[in-house]
């Protein structure tokens, strides 16, 4: 028995506050992960883990095990990858993305990383829902907004802009809104965000959008909104081909939001590994570019 046996799996479920996601994470059986963690507690004398019925927590001995194994595994994941991978990305690759953006601009910059790195796998999943990258095995995540996991690495690899608008036919019928509150008034068109962002002075304010049409899809929403059903706000990519047509105008642009950071995240233990290293580069170079 090797004495690094049972240490990723303790990890594992240190990480994640479960046997079942454990095991999903590094892909093995829950039965194997439980057989090793109570190997581990038996070859080390001491219980590592509060575990009930619904919940699965540290010691105070475990957290500072984990702490200290933690960084161990860290740099030995940093050791082999430099030595095996030499730099060529290879191996799986699991990126998450919302599905819009991910349709639209990551996929196919992932595609053309894959394209040069022929060793590489990818397997993409695109979801509105927010990943837990560490418990579910993710490499590496796009979002945007406030990234406050300190398991994760967040890199700024692009921004965009929100705007808010309207078509001209909804305009002329229920008027131009020239504040904020006046959209209280106003047909939304709600999308997956439940808060619109706006500046006022040094101050961001948001609005909650109350409407009788909302879709998850950004497509649906900018499709309502040319219809003249209402006003909407959405990223810039959706707005900017139908108002240089002028199909949609802009409204309260001298309220229009900071531009919002678009963020690869990925898994502190991740940060070195050269599949990772090269495909925050490809969105390094290729995001900000692509969305403009």
């Amino acid at each position: 028995m090797s004495d690094w046996d049972g240490i990723d799996e303790f990890i594992a479920v240190a990480t994640t506050s479960s046997f079942t996601r454990a095991a999903k994470a590094i892909g093995m059986s829950p039965t194997h992960v439980s057989r090793s963690i109570i190997a581990l507690e038996q070859r080390v004398q001491a219980q590592l883990f509060h575990r009930t019925t619904r919940t699965v927590r540290l010691t105070d001995t475990g957290q500072v095990f984990f702490e200290r194994c933690e960084r161990i595994a860290q740099e030995r994941d940093e050791a082999i990858a430099s030595v095996s991978e030499q730099g060529e990305p290879q191996g799986e690759l699991r990126v998450t993305c919302s599905t819009a953006m991910g349709e639209r601009f990551v996929a196919p910059i992932i595609r053309r990383l894959a394209m040069h790195h022929p060793k590489l796998n990818v397997t993409i999943d695109l979801s509105n829902r927010i990943v837990d990258l560490v418990g579910e095995g993710y490499d590496l995540a796009v979002r945007t907004g406030h990234v406050s996991d300190p398991r994760l690495i967040a890199l700024q690899v692009a921004s965009r802009t929100l705007y808010t608008c309207a078509a001209p036919s909804y305009l002329a019928r229920a008027g131009r809104p020239s504040e904020v509150g006046d959209l209280q008034a106003h047909e939304c068109i709600a999308g997956t965000s439940t808060d619109w962002h706006f500046s006022v002075g040094s101050s961001q304010i948001l609005h909650q959008p109350k409407g009788r049409f909302r879709c998850n899809s950004g497509h649906a929403v900018i499709e309502a909104c040319i219809s003249g059903l209402g006003i909407c706000q959405l990223p810039d990519f959706y707005i900017l081909p139908h108002l240089k047509h002028g199909i949609v105008e802009l409204i309260l642009e001298e309220f229009q939001p900071d531009d919002e950071p678009i963020w690869a995240v990925y898994p502190r233990r991740r940060h070195l590994v050269p599949k990772i290293q090269n495909v925050v580069r490809s969105l390094e170079h290729e995001l900000a570019e692509a969305m403009s």
